[in-house]
């Protein structure tokens, strides 16, 4: 895919912000979907916009969700002030773009060392992450719903090779959430940006380095053309999940079904999207390596355990909070977690580990 067919970053401006309300006829209505993504993006606006059509199609058109891509109404990391002050009905983004408004927020997108995308939805779904969720965002007066999941992403593009900790200190390091966190605490300097920026910035040295998430996307992003050297995987986001936010009142004003529709579409979405990235990823991958001569590594060891160390600060910081609500969701996060985790570790890795030993196919 060309890198300019779907980034369209640019906001535009003033027409844009003057559209109509949204449209109310025979009992139909229209909601305003404003994404973090380009248009047509791998894996992520493909997602946001199925999940449009799902949720158009299953309401048979009763409620119609137009979206709007990175820059079409709002700028990308403006999407969740669009929906807090009515500008759109709903956002499709990662929870923890926002963490400025709450650092609990960054639990819901994908913590450094933490859960897996299978984890991650069966604390969300089933272990009480969801109600915390929606206490941390009834203080916008909205609704999150887990709307997709990347699977483990990948570490990251570098223009030079890691050798050790001491080559990440001054490191330019296009990072969000927790992660960041971790990779400041390593030496980095991080910032954030928004998919469509992040190539133009490694290629004027804005950035020595960048993630994002993983082949599928960092293909169709071209960031191939400016570093070669690419690490696999990220201890820092080990399964990060997107977002469906809905202004909460406007939600709870419609009909029961559609209610249902909105949520349930965005759980088949989730599961979609890690499907999607699932299959695609490692394809991807073998473009990179074979047509644009990538170079695959791991990182040191080194980094990983400087890493785990200070993941291990970041969430006892976190865990340690004065704010009540950010405390309550860490705790439920770790508790959560040291459950979960026996079964990947005792279950699903050890059958992993047997199947690349004595398989060959």
């Amino acid at each position: 895919m060309d890198r300019r067919s779907f980034i369209r970053t640019g906001a535009l401006g003033a027409g844009a912000a003057a559209l109509a309300a949204p449209a109310v006829a025979q009992g139909n209505t229209t909601w305003r979907m404003v994404t973090t993504w380009p248009k047509n993006f791998p894996g992520l606006g493909v997602g946001a916009q199925r999940l449009a059509d799902r949720i158009t199609a299953a309401s048979g058109g009763r409620l119609t969700i137009q979206v709007y891509s990175a820059g079409e109404l709002v700028p990308p990391l403006q999407s969740l002030d669009a929906v807090i002050d009515g500008t759109a009905e709903m956002s499709h983004g990662a929870a923890y773009y926002w963490q400025n408004k709450s650092p609990a927020l960054s639990f819901f997108t994908g913590v450094p060392y933490g859960m897996t995308a299978n984890e991650l939805a069966a604390w969300v779904r089933f272990m009480g992450g969801q109600e915390i969720w929606d206490e941390v965002y009834d203080q916008f007066g909205v609704q999150g719903f887990l709307s997709g999941n990347t699977g483990t992403q990948a570490g990251g593009w570098f223009k030079n090779e890691l050798t050790g900790v001491d080559s990440v200190n001054g490191l330019r390091f296009r990072t969000p959430g927790l992660g960041g966190q971790v990779w400041e605490k390593l030496g980095a300097t991080v910032t954030n940006m928004a998919a469509g920026e992040i190539f133009q910035a490694l290629q004027s040295g804005t950035l020595d380095a960048a993630e994002f998430v993983g082949p599928y996307n960092d293909l169709a992003l071209g960031f191939y053309q400016v570093c070669k050297n690419y690490y696999f995987p990220s201890f820092v986001e080990p399964g990060l999940a997107t977002e469906l936010v809905v202004d909460k009142a406007k939600y709870q004003a419609l009909p029961e079904d559609l209610q249902a529709i909105i949520r349930d579409c965005s759980q088949a979405e989730y599961d979609m999207v890690a499907s999607d990235f699932f299959a695609n990823d490692p394809r991807a991958l073998q473009t990179l390596v074979n047509d644009h001569g990538v170079n695959i590594r791991q990182f040191p060891e080194s980094i990983l355990e400087a890493g785990a160390k200070a993941s291990l600060e970041v969430m006892t910081d976190l865990r340690d909070s004065g704010d009540a609500l950010v405390k309550k969701t860490a705790e439920s996060f770790v508790e959560s977690l040291n459950i979960l985790r026996t079964r990947t570790q005792d279950i699903d890795s050890p059958f992993v580990q047997a199947r690349q030993k004595y398989l060959t196919i």
